[in-house]
């Protein structure tokens, strides 16, 4: 696949209610770059200033919150398909947040002038990337006042359905338990909980039929939190 080529496609499938014109392509080609970026690499920097926009052509990254004492808070999981960093490129403000890559990761770089050209030429191009941000905002919103007044319980019930939330194509399997990919400490830094307390909290739902943890997996079974 050419680097166009991968560039209409990716967009196609991150915003596919958008009808991108044919003469887009050659001209926004050249204003988006491709980057690479190793496992662990910290792609933007908590506080820094004016982080471009993009978006995640493979790999993934954590959204993560650092705090004075070194305590980190991820709150989103960014996957293949989807934008990153709209609220700091827009406002010209620094980032809240760190994004760290979770695997080797190839990012769309999108500056000044792609966006410009995406959103003066493109209907409907804001509308809909406004509407995929909201709703990623959402789930975050809910996530960080759960921590702030919901029980430990209640906090990785949430943390479960974001994780599923962020997986779309996970699939069920014939008893309709769906597998997600991610791990105790993953869990843990989304609800703002110890690995210990994800144990122990795990082994409840397992007990009430809404998890089954195996072979370093979980599944969420036919109506539980996911």
């Amino acid at each position: 696949m050419t680097q166009a080529s991968e560039l209409q496609t990716w967009l196609a499938g991150a915003l596919p209610e958008v009808v991108w014109p044919d003469s887009l392509w050659l001209r926004l080609l050249p204003l988006v770059p491709m980057r690479r970026w190793a496992r662990g690499a910290v792609v933007v920097r908590q506080g820094q200033p004016t982080p471009p926009l993009c978006g995640v052509v493979s790999g993934g990254l954590d959204m993560r919150f650092i705090a004075a004492d070194g305590g980190v808070s991820v709150v989103e999981h960014t996957r293949p398909g989807q934008f990153f960093g709209l609220a700091s490129f827009v406002s010209r403000l620094p980032s809240t947040y760190e994004a760290q890559a979770t695997a080797p990761t190839r990012l769309l770089v999108f500056g000044d002038a792609a966006y410009a050209m995406l959103m003066d030429e493109v209907p409907g191009f804001g509308r809909a990337l406004m509407s995929e941000f909201a709703y990623r905002y959402h789930g975050t919103l809910r996530l960080l006042a759960a921590a702030r007044h919901q029980g430990a319980m209640e906090r990785l019930t949430m943390a479960l359905a974001q994780v599923r939330r962020e997986q779309p194509e996970a699939e069920g399997d014939a008893s309709g338990a769906i597998a997600l990919r991610t791990t105790q400490v993953a869990l843990g830094e989304l609800a703002g909980l110890s690995r210990q307390t994800v144990n122990e909290l795990l082994a409840q739902l397992v007990q009430q039929g809404r998890v089954r943890c195996a072979y370093g997996r979980l599944w969420l079974l036919p109506g539980s939190a996911g």
